[in-house]
């Protein structure tokens, strides 16, 4: 169901005897009349309607990895619905009905969306279902252990009596609401671990889909803002006589972040920007290159950093029968989602309202406030679908709210205002999965076996100097080296390290956040470890493994299994492995690659993932799916680079490709039986398949892919 963007939203407290706070709109309800003729709203989550038809509001924002059926599947399971009647609605920006539970704040990251909301919707379904049971038994008079709830309909088989849910929703809003309800065994599951269609594919099919850019309010303006071409660069003087010249535009306002120009129209906005004379202070911003960058990081990379993780006498490997090292040096990555940043902002008589999809709106909704001048409180945030984000929109510092704000503020008025990031914007703007060096060393035996492993990683902190920091206690970004240290393997002694840098380029969260980078560099220099000591990538990954590794064990083995494997090469092609333990789940990959003309072509992609229960197999597949073909274009072709003096070299897709439709795998997914609470899969099928892409390059070219993405020298 789109989300309703055409009234201001309110809440209602209760009604109809109702004492839990819900969730209803204030302009539906008003719409409907009477409030006898209210939807039964049990709790914040559930509203059933007269017309049957069950409404879950999402805490979590749609951004095309799949809560809106997720979790409309966990409400569904313990309210025996029929699947034809739910619905699902991103629910508004409210702290108290919507904390996500794993950090006590509304927001959607870290693969958590199912993981902290599994009980917490079944819950929400099993107190509905109660209450509708109640109202039978008190209508029929019956007790209440003789009423079976199925496929939607409640009924008393003895007396032949039955209802649909709409029929007794008024009924049931007087019933007690229960405080802990019961919830089912795994094995009365009937909706949970089988395949649903996602409950928001139809309205994006057909166009009734609402993104930020859907909406319209009266008068209102579109705004596009002039960021600075360099890092940290700050407006020195503006002449703006040209852009107001520009037909549509009415007027340009200097703001914390750029320079905004309002106009009546999308276009006229973008040429009125392009008219402007800017002059920006370069004195604090970032001029060095890439190239200049990456060399600094690995000399901070060489000098060990900060110990996070150590373990055993490390002089094990400088007296080692063999001695390998590394290092590998990635890049600066956009995150390109379809949609770029946007957001509506509408100010009126001190009190704001914004439709977008806020990934975070715990912290957009301060920021906004902070930025107007006003309390919170009055700041109402609609969170909206979203065309991908990838991280994108998971900001920490609220940017792309506080310039909504300020824009808002600028203005000098009350009014609506849209504001608009280009895709050149986007790609240009900075926010980047930090630019990253790791070096590695390891040494073995006279008999081949690991004896010590040191790796040091040397980036930016995401975390640090955002509203997040508190989070560390003092202590480093852990988002920075995770998936370094922690590892499943026997390494004998071991050091992880980690050398903070500092740039005033941004950098954000990207889809995986630290494992898009440390899954590369452990996963394929223990291949080259592996392939020193004489072992198979396979047998020796298991021979490492700890004996409580028992779920990384079970998916190496599957992967294995469904790929056939008999080593790393065969009939011409190459094959590689990597296993990666991200956001609670266990993936591992195996990658067919085939050597056209000097670059790697992806032919097959097997996959086995163990993410806990399966509540949605079909959903699971994709993401699993997705996030190979997202992980593979970025391996093949991505890199945000600076050239001297600091200016991004990238702009759009013509030099920041997606991946092709021909370039795309054939993908095999097994998914591993689990009666354990699901955990995520919006991310952990991306770390994977960089590392057994470079296994499987190097074991059938003999070079190992250092420095990606790969459109760089492979061969």
């Amino acid at each position: 169901m789109a989300p309703i963007i055409t009234s201001r939203r309110g809440f209602l407290a209760g009604s109809a005897g109702l004492t839990l706070a819900l969730s209803l709109p204030l302009g539906r309800a008003r719409a409907q009349g009477a409030a006898a003729t209210l939807p039964f709203a049990p709790n914040a989550f559930i509203r059933i309607g007269a017309d049957d038809l069950v409404t879950v509001m999402i805490k979590h924002i749609e951004m095309g990895q799949g809560p809106y059926t997720g979790l409309a599947t966990l409400v569904a399971e313990e309210l025996d619905a029929d699947w034809g009647q739910m619905r699902a609605e991103g629910a508004p920006g409210n702290d108290a009905l919507y904390a996500n539970l794993a950090f006590g704040a509304q927001g959607t990251g870290g693969s958590t969306a199912m993981a902290n909301s599994y009980m917490q919707m079944r819950k929400a379904g099993a107190a509905a279902r109660a209450m509708l049971v109640g109202a039978a038994a008190e209508e029929w008079g019956v007790p209440a252990s003789q009423i079976i709830v199925r496929a939607g309909v409640v009924a008393h088989e003895a007396s032949g009596k039955s209802s649909r849910f709409g029929a007794l929703a008024q009924a049931a809003a007087r019933q007690p609401v229960p405080e802990d309800p019961p919830v089912k065994t795994a094995d009365q599951f009937t909706l949970i671990g089988t395949d649903r269609p996602k409950l928001d594919t139809v309205a994006k099919t057909d166009g009734t889909a609402q993104f930020t850019l859907d909406v319209y309010r009266d008068g209102m303006l579109t705004v596009v803002v002039a960021h600075p071409p360099k890092f940290g660069a700050t407006v020195a003087s503006i002449d703006d006589t040209a852009a107001l010249a520009v037909r549509g535009v009415e007027m340009v306002r200097h703001i914390p972040s750029g320079v905004a120009v309002y106009a009546t129209n999308t276009f006229a906005a973008l040429k009125g920007r392009d008219a402007l004379t800017v002059t920006w202070d370069d004195s604090a911003a970032e001029t060095r290159s890439s190239a200049q960058m990456l060399d600094d990081f690995a000399a901070a990379a060489a000098a060990g950093g900060e110990t996070v993780e150590e373990d055993g006498d490390l002089s094990a490997i400088d007296g080692a029968a063999q001695v390998l090292q590394a290092e590998y040096r990635f890049p600066y990555l956009a995150h390109a989602p379809m949609e770029p940043l946007d957001a509506v902002i509408e100010v009126k008589a001190g009190k704001a309202e914004m439709w977008f999809g806020s990934q975070f709106p715990t912290f957009d909704r301060p920021t906004v406030a902070a930025a107007l001048g006003v309390a919170p409180d009055d700041v109402q945030i609609n969170v909206l679908l979203a065309g991908g984000s990838f991280g994108r929109r998971a900001q920490g510092s609220a940017h792309l709210a506080a310039e909504a704000g300020e824009v808002a503020r600028a203005a000098g008025r009350d009014g609506a205002f849209k504001l608009v990031w280009t895709r050149e914007d986007d790609v240009k703007g900075g926010y980047y999965r930090p630019l990253t060096v790791h070096r590695l060393r390891a040494g073995l035996d006279d008999q081949g076996r690991i004896v010590g492993w040191e790796n040091t990683v040397a980036n930016q902190s995401i975390m640090i100097g955002t509203p997040m920091e508190p989070m560390l206690q003092g202590g480093p970004d852990a988002t920075s080296f995770e998936g370094s240290n922690g590892l499943p393997y026997r390494f004998g002694a071991r050091r992880i390290g980690w050398a903070r840098m500092d740039s005033p380029v941004s950098v954000l969260w990207w889809r995986s956040v630290g494992h898009t980078h440390t899954a590369y560099a452990v996963e394929t220099f223990l291949d080259e470890v592996l392939a020193a000591a004489g072992q198979d990538p396979v047998q020796g990954r298991l021979d490492l493994l700890a004996d409580e590794a028992t779920r990384e064990r079970a998916v190496i083995t599957e992967v294995a299994r469904m790929s056939g494997w008999t080593g790393p090469t065969r009939d011409g092609k190459g094959y590689g492995i990597a296993m990666v333990k991200s956001f609670g789940s266990y993936v591992a990959e195996v990658v067919e690659v085939e050597d056209r003309q000097g670059r790697p072509h992806v032919t097959r992609v097997w996959c086995a993932v163990d993410c806990g229960i399966a509540v949605n197999p079909n959903i699971i597949r994709a993401q699993m799916e997705g996030g190979i073909g997202y992980a593979l274009g970025t391996a093949l072709h991505n890199r945000i680079t600076l050239a001297e003096g600091g200016m991004v070299e990238q702009s759009n897709f013509d030099d920041y490709p997606m991946l092709r439709i021909g370039e795309m795998p054939a993908v095999e997914v097994s998914i591993i039986p689990s009666d354990l609470d699901p955990t995520g899969v919006g991310e952990p099928g991306v770390p994977p398949l960089a590392p057994a892409l470079a296994n499987a390059w190097r074991a059938l070219t003999g070079h190992s892919q250092r420095d990606l993405p790969f459109d760089q020298v492979v061969s």
